[in-house]
């Protein structure tokens, strides 16, 4: 396969071009040769097929009869080599959003993720011959890219890397394997994110219960040990203040002291300090 190296083609600026063009032609029809005419003719029309005009941050690739001649990046209008194809490509940063695909996570659960890749262009010779649509190329490509991404990682793990909890790791290793596959096809990929991430429906129920109970637990948890921690300054307080508790007395503060703390209801406890 041949490797394509982006180079500038000729250019001159079209004005100028179009002007000696004009001279020739006054000339020519001022000399008013009949033989001389025809063939003054047939050179302004072949000069004329060099015409095109470029947008900003658009390219021209100009092959001639099947040969790469060179990219024209210069804006406006412009003079190029003439009888040649020259095909338009756009180098502005281009927004890509996947469809919505399902597929496993590395625990084998079924889920929907999506993607936004923002790309442009950077080889415009590579982009045109070394795939056969580059466009297509990128939509086929980040879709293998992120189900693969996909199945590397939990959609939710605590403690872990994870799909949903660790965005900035993922959108590194997204934005790295995706730019790998494309650098072939002259593509610049500046951000890639996840813009979808949901389970299944199928499943999508039973999950959210999972989540819920696991919050739940989790919150329990944070609750009990800031309990735990008021009932420790308080002992200390007493023991500062020199009150002895039984043993007894003691154990009911505990109790009372946490169930206050920690009852989802209001807790109206009898607390006995007494010696």
């Amino acid at each position: 396969m041949e490797d394509i190296i982006d180079r500038p083609a000729l250019s001159i600026n079209g004005f100028i071009v179009l002007a000696l063009m004009i001279v020739l032609a006054l000339t020519a029809i001022g000399v008013g040769g009949e033989i001389t005419l025809p063939f003054v003719i047939i050179l302004l029309l072949i000069l004329g097929t060099g015409f095109t005009i470029i947008n900003p941050n658009e390219s021209r690739v100009v092959t001639f009869f099947g040969r790469y001649m060179g990219t024209v990046t210069k804006n406006g209008l412009v003079w190029t080599i003439p009888i040649t194809k020259k095909q338009n490509v756009s180098l502005r940063f281009i927004n890509f959003t996947s469809p919505k695909l399902k597929v496993n996570d590395s625990n084998g659960n079924p889920i929907e993720i999506g993607s936004v890749i923002v790309w442009r262009v950077e080889n415009s010779a590579k982009a045109i011959f070394t795939v056969d649509a580059y466009q297509e190329f990128i939509s086929n490509q980040s879709e293998i890219v992120i189900r693969s991404i996909a199945a590397q990682y939990p959609y939710d793990a605590e403690g872990k890397t994870s799909l949903r909890g660790s965005t900035g790791e993922i959108t590194e290793k997204f934005v790295s394997e995706l730019q790998e596959k494309l650098q072939i096809a002259g593509i610049f990929i500046k951000d890639a994110k996840i813009s979808h991430l949901a389970y299944s429906p199928e499943i999508a129920v039973a999950m959210l219960r999972r989540q819920q109970a696991e919050a739940v637990l989790f919150a329990r948890r944070r609750l009990v040990e800031g309990a735990l921690g008021i009932v420790d300054d308080v002992l200390k307080h007493y023991k500062k203040q020199d009150i002895i508790l039984s043993d007894e007395h003691r154990i009911e503060l505990i109790n009372n002291l946490l169930v206050t703390l920690t009852s989802d209801r209001e807790a109206n406890p009898i607390v006995n300090v007494g010696k």
